[in-house]
């Protein structure tokens, strides 16, 4: 395993992978205020091997002033798969929503893409500006939609959860990712923060929730635990991908 970060993983992926890491950096830059995030150092970038074919993990993350946490994960296994993973993890005294987004392609074909605002403090519901925004967007449609896993109960019912299809469903996907990442930062920056303790307490616990839920992901932690071995994917998982307050 090696810690030492070469050129940019960006630059190997699929090209909506790619275009979609663009979107959310230029994004963030545009509507945030970023400071450094200091993540533990031998897990910012990772080399290891999967039944023979490299892995490579690239990460990025920021703070701000509203988030605790911003991070955008790239990764890849040889030519057979290419990943993005983004989350951000709001300050505990922001009572957002979690945004989070993943692209999944396999022998550069895009096989799945999800995007959410997903609700932390109403397990149902997000609140009002954020469905108002949300709800006067241009309807989407999408040849393949994507059935929910057990655990994604955490899941907005504005959640795009689609394999595309073609070039122009892959445009679709890049544009309503930038939807819901602008909102997302414009409503944040908007926001006064709480000093209500039990509010404070509700955030924590609806993020401790949709971290756990997420954690159950397990096509993610076998892919880890095949190529870095059990403890290694449990630290990863529970440090840099889904971190608890």
């Amino acid at each position: 395993m090696t810690t030492v970060a070469p050129s940019s993983l960006r630059d190997r992926l699929h090209p909506t992978i790619a275009a979609l890491s663009d979107v959310i950096k230029n994004i963030w830059q545009a509507e945030l205020t970023l400071e450094p995030y200091q993540m533990p150092e031998d897990l910012g970038y990772v080399e290891g091997t999967l039944e023979g074919e490299r892995l490579t993990i690239e990460n990025c993350c920021f703070q701000t002033r509203e988030f605790r946490k911003i991070h955008l994960e790239l990764a890849q296994v040889g030519s057979a798969l290419d990943i993005l993973h983004c989350v951000m993890f709001p300050r505990s005294s922001f009572a957002l929503p979690m945004f989070g987004t993943d692209l999944v392609a396999g022998r550069g074909q895009l096989s799945m893409a999800i995007a959410d605002l997903s609700p932390i403090i109403d397990e149902r519901a997000l609140p009002e500006p954020y469905d108002q925004a949300l709800a006067s967007l241009p309807e989407l449609v999408f040849a393949q939609e994507r059935t929910f896993p057990s655990w994604g109960t955490i899941f907005s019912s504005h959640c795009l959860f689609v394999r595309p299809s073609n070039a122009a469903e892959e445009s679709q996907i890049l544009d309503r990712v930038g939807d819901f990442l602008r909102i997302h930062c414009r409503q944040a920056v908007a926001m006064t923060p709480t000093t209500e303790m039990a509010e404070i307490e509700a955030i924590e616990l609806g993020q401790r929730r949709y971290c756990q839920q997420q954690l159950q992901n397990d096509k993610t932690r076998r892919v880890l635990e095949k190529a870095f071995g059990v403890d290694w994917a449990e630290r990863y998982m529970t440090t840099v991908l889904f971190d608890v307050v």
